[in-house]
C-alpha cells in the first residue's frame, strides 16, 4: 500500500507575497472604479452645462423617435448580417486561394502567382465605397444576367472581392512564419505538398493569425453598412429614411448601437483569445 504524500504547504514568504498581490489587485481595482466614476461625472456635467445640449439631446437621444425608429432599422439590420454570413464564408474560401497560390513553389503555378500578387495589390489599395460602385453598377451594365440581379448579392460580391485581399495577406504572413523544418519534416514522412499546407501549415498559421483575422472581420462587419449605398434597405438606409421622415437624427443612433452589439461579441472573443495566447507564449507554452 503507497504511503500517502504530505499535502503541499505554502511558505511563509509565498503567503505574504500572495497577500501582497491580493492588496495590489484590489487597490488596482478600487481605484479603477473611483477613476471610472470621475471621468464619467466630468462627461455629464460638461453635456448638462451645455448651452446646446437640450436641443442635441432632444435631436439625437429622443427616446420617443428611439423606440419608434428601432423596428425598422432592427429589420434593416437584418439585411446587414445576412450579407455578412455569405461575404464571411465567400472571403475565407477566395483569401485562402489566394494565399495558397501565393506561397506555393510550383512552377505550373507562376501565372496564378502573377495574377494573385496583382490582385491583392489592385484591391487592397480600392477604398470599399469605390468597388462597390463598380461592382454595384458596373456588372448589371454588362447585361450578362436576365432579369435584376439583387443589391444584396451584388453588395457580397463586392465585399468579398476587397477583403479576399486583405486576408489573402493576413493568411500568406501566418503560413510564411510557420518554421521551414515543418515543411520538411512533413514532406520526409512521405506528405505531399497540398497535404503539408492543409494538414500542417493551415493549423499552425491559424492559431498565430487568429486575432488578426478577427480585426479584419469587425471591420468587414461595419462596411457591410456601406451596402446602403447601393440603395439596400439596410440598417444604415432605414434609419435615413427615419430621419427624412422626423427631422430627427435619433435614428443613427439606434444603427449604432445595433452595430455595436453586433461587433461586441466578437471583439470580447477577440480580446480574450489575444490575452490568452499571449500568456501561452510568455509561459513558454505552445501557441
Amino acid at each position: 500500500m503507497k504511503e500517502k504524500q504530505p499535502a503541499y504547504e505554502v511558505s511563509p514568504v509565498e503567503q505574504e507575497r500572495q497577500a501582497f498581490r491580493r492588496r495590489q489587485n484590489l487597490r488596482s481595482v478600487l481605484i479603477s472604479i473611483a477613476s471610472t466614476f470621475l471621468f464619467a461625472g466630468a462627461i455629464i456635467a460638461t453635456l448638462h452645462f451645455a448651452p446646446g445640449w437640450p436641443r442635441v439631446q432632444e435631436t439625437y437621444f429622443s427616446p420617443r423617435f428611439f423606440v419608434e425608429s428601432f423596428p425598422y432599422v432592427l429589420e434593416g439590420l437584418w439585411l446587414n448580417v445576412r450579407v455578412l454570413g455569405y461575404s464571411l464564408v465567400g472571403t475565407a474560401v477566395f483569401g485562402t486561394l489566394l494565399a495558397v497560390v501565393r506561397i506555393s513553389k510550383s512552377p505550373v503555378l507562376f501565372p496564378l502567382r502573377v495574377i494573385a500578387q496583382a490582385y491583392t495589390t489592385i484591391m487592397r489599395g480600392i477604398p470599399m465605397l469605390v468597388v462597390l460602385y463598380i461592382v454595384g453598377f458596373g456588372i448589371p451594365g454588362l447585361e450578362i444576367f436576365a432579369g435584376r440581379i439583387p443589391i444584396e448579392v451584388l453588395g457580397t460580391i463586392a465585399i468579398t472581392m476587397s477583403y479576399s485581399a486583405y486576408i489573402a495577406e493576413v493568411l500568406r504572413a501566418g503560413f510564411q512564419d510557420v518554421s521551414p523544418q515543418q515543411r520538411a519534416s512533413a514532406r520526409s514522412l512521405g506528405l505531399t505538398s497540398g497535404q503539408t499546407v492543409r494538414l500542417i501549415i493551415i493549423p499552425q498559421a491559424l492559431r498565430k493569425i487568429a486575432p488578426a483575422l478577427m480585426n479584419d472581420f469587425i471591420a468587414m462587419q461595419k462596411d457591410v453598412g456601406l451596402i446602403s449605398t447601393l440603395g439596400a434597405i439596410d440598417a444604415v438606409r432605414a434609419a435615413q429614411v427615419r430621419v427624412a421622415l422626423t427631422f430627427n437624427f435619433t435614428p443613427y443612433i439606434v444603427a449604432s448601437v445595433l452595430f455595436i452589439l453586433l461587433s461586441v461579441p466578437f471583439i470580447i472573443l477577440n480580446d480574450w483569445y489575444t490575452a490568452k495566447l499571449r500568456k501561452r507564449e510568455q509561459s513558454g507554452g505552445m501557441v
